[in-house]
């Protein structure tokens, strides 16, 4: 027998008794005739007392231990002192004075260190993430991954069980699928059977869940594993991640809405003590969000929108920003509360951080507690019109104001960053909060400034709001599509839409797109043939399973969540992901590899 208790079991009322633990030197401090260990298990963490008066064999063993040996020990368990209890430790009132001991392995020196203290913050700062990700195995004996990867199990059970009371079927769909383009690379999967031919893993099971709704199914949903060849982000694995993946039939998106937000309401007050800011969850058409917060991912837990303030600045002193202007530029800008504490390093910061997202830069005023205006550029726009500025935007002594002129676009997304930046920087984030929201109406067209083409904007397969009447006689740019977003503390949780279930007004939006009706055949053609026999009206959507544990967990990154990620590079450092094949397997699969000399 290893164990008749695990390490974070006992307790006062174990007094007595004679147990059995095994598990991990924690720590071990000698003090002559005693040795105490710090036993540490999955479980938790009890002290063991080696005394050579009560058991030489066992305390020549002790002698010998060192940090992350494993070890089993038998003892009797005594009440500790109550000056040398440990408040922290649930196992703080007892100790176990060892009467045998057992090496059952010994440890290297780990490459850093894995010694739980429960009275600090376990974040293992200055230790780098690619020496964290070799050596996993070890990492994750830390209390904080232990715990994040529990987190983690209790979130998905609760996500299923919630579905499955809610009506939903859980249906696997093939992880072996076709390659389609859906909007990253696919990973191929080269063919034995069919030489030449290859299988694509899924970006998600969109086209799959789709036609279950086709089969009649109703309700789906499945935690679902999703594979994308693209490039790493705090908050999205290179690779692979799963999400909660559902698609629902006969449902109109507001129903939709409200039958699925009640689970991210259950689940926030299953997991965190945060509040949510709003219920039901904000809707927030895509040009609104990007006007006032310039980006369609809104942070909601501070104000502070952004403001067009292009009118103000036509024909203006300041010549950079006039003549944006006058070529159809906007000027967008934002006031920042108490911004007028920043320093000259903070506003070249924010400045670093606008020349990033393509901006020259932004501008600013920062108004002193004596109302005194410091810029450069208030001699440039002249005071009345720095007041207007001032009164525009609601800014009074002590604040500051930013400013950014440019594109629309670059304009929107360099104010969005710098909202964000300012919003973090004067602490104006209300972090008790959990603010969810949803973006809708998205635009179905854009214009593609690159190709010079009119062009899908967001997902080609959503339906387009007011059907085929609006393809044939809408400006295609004005036209809005049945397409949203749930989005949580500034992060999208996951993209959904009320799908396009007609093949002949499919045939139409591509049509606007550039694309005849032999490339949906030939892309797809399944898709088209299962609507011709009597689609159902469907929607629905796919919250990312770590992105949702993330920020329930309040995590700074979603490979904090996950068992065994992805570095930025998309490699895997413990196993040594991705590696070469032997050449009986390219030959078995018919597949020559080209070096680099040869592509030249």
């Amino acid at each position: 027998m290893f164990r008749t208790h695990t390490c974070g079991q006992l307790t006062k009322a174990d007094v007595g008794s004679t147990v059995t633990l095994s598990g991990w030197v924690n720590s071990r401090r000698d003090h002559g005739g005693l040795i105490f260990i710090d036993l540490r298990d999955h479980y938790g963490m009890t002290q063991v007392v080696f005394d050579g008066k009560v058991s030489a064999d066992a305390f020549m063993i002790a002698e010998k231990l060192r940090d992350e040996w494993v070890v089993k020990i038998t003892g009797k368990v005594n009440a500790r002192p109550e000056s040398a209890t440990n408040k922290v430790l649930s196992t703080g009132e007892i100790e176990i004075s060892v009467e045998s001991a057992e090496i059952l392995n010994s440890a290297q020196t780990p490459p850093f260190s894995l010694a739980w203290d429960p009275t600090k913050d376990d974040k293992l700062d200055g230790i780098s993430e690619d020496l964290r990700l070799k050596y996993r195995f070890l990492d994750l004996r830390r209390k904080r991954m232990q715990d994040n990867l529990v987190f983690r199990g209790k979130v998905i059970k609760f996500l299923r069980d919630w579905m499955h009371q809610a009506g939903f079927n859980e249906i696997e769909t093939p992880i072996l699928t076709v390659s389609s383009p859906e909007g990253a690379r696919d990973f191929l999967v080269p063919s034995r059977l069919h030489p030449g031919k290859f299988y694509a893993l899924p970006q998600a099971p969109q086209q799959y869940k789709q036609l279950l709704m086709v089969g009649g199914m109703d309700r789906y949903f499945q935690v679902a594993p999703c594979m994308r060849d693209e490039d790493a982000r705090a908050d999205r694995s290179p690779g692979e991640f799963y999400q909660l993946d559902v698609e629902t039939s006969f449902l109109t998106q507001d129903e939709f809405f409200a039958l699925m937000e009640p689970m991210f309401e259950a689940a926030t007050k299953e997991f965190t003590d945060r509040q949510i800011m709003q219920m039901p969850f904000p809707r927030i058409p895509f040009r609104e969000s990007m006007l006032k917060y310039g980006c369609d991912k809104p942070d909601l837990r501070f104000g502070m929108e952004i403001q067009d303030v292009t009118e103000m600045f036509d024909g203006c002193g300041f010549t950079a920003f006039a003549d944006v202007v006058k070529n159809g530029g906007r000027v967008r800008a934002v006031m920042a509360p108490k911004g007028a504490t920043l320093t000259k390093s903070d506003i070249e910061k924010i400045n670093d951080e606008a020349k990033k997202q393509g901006a020259k830069g932004v501008a600013s005023i920062l108004i002193e507690e004596s109302g005194e205006y410091n810029s450069m550029i208030v001699k440039f726009l002249g005071e009345d019109l720095v007041k207007r500025l001032a009164e525009k935007l609601g800014a009074g002594k002590g604040d500051a104001m930013f400013f950014c002129a440019d594109k629309e676009k670059t304009a929107a997304r360099v104010m969005g960053q710098v909202r964000l930046a300012l919003g973090n920087k004067l602490d104006l984030i209300d972090r008790t909060k959990m603010a969810y929201c949803w973006i809708v109406d998205f635009p179905m067209f854009e214009y593609n400034e690159e190709l010079k083409k009119i062009d899908f904007g967001h997902n080609p397969f959503s339906m387009p709001q007011g059907g085929m009447d609006a393809l044939l006689n809408k400006d295609p740019l004005d036209i809005l599509a049945y397409q949203y977003d749930i989005v949580l503390n500034g992060i999208e949780l996951s993209s959904g839409a009320v799908r396009n279930n007609v093949p002949e007004i499919m045939y139409k939006a591509f049509e606007i797109a550039g694309y005849g009706p032999e490339t949906v055949d030939v892309k797809f053609g399944h898709m088209i043939a299962a609507f011709k026999f009597g689609a159902p009206p469907h929607c629905g959507f796919a919250p990312g399973i770590e992105r949702y544990v993330m920020l329930l967990r309040d995590e700074p990154s979603i490979r904090e969540i996950t068992a065994f990620p992805k570095n930025g590079r998309a490699e895997e450092p413990m196993v040594g992901s991705p590696s070469e094949v032997s050449q009986t397997q390219l030959d078995e699969l018919c597949l020559k590899i080209n070096s680099p000399v040869d592509k030249e």
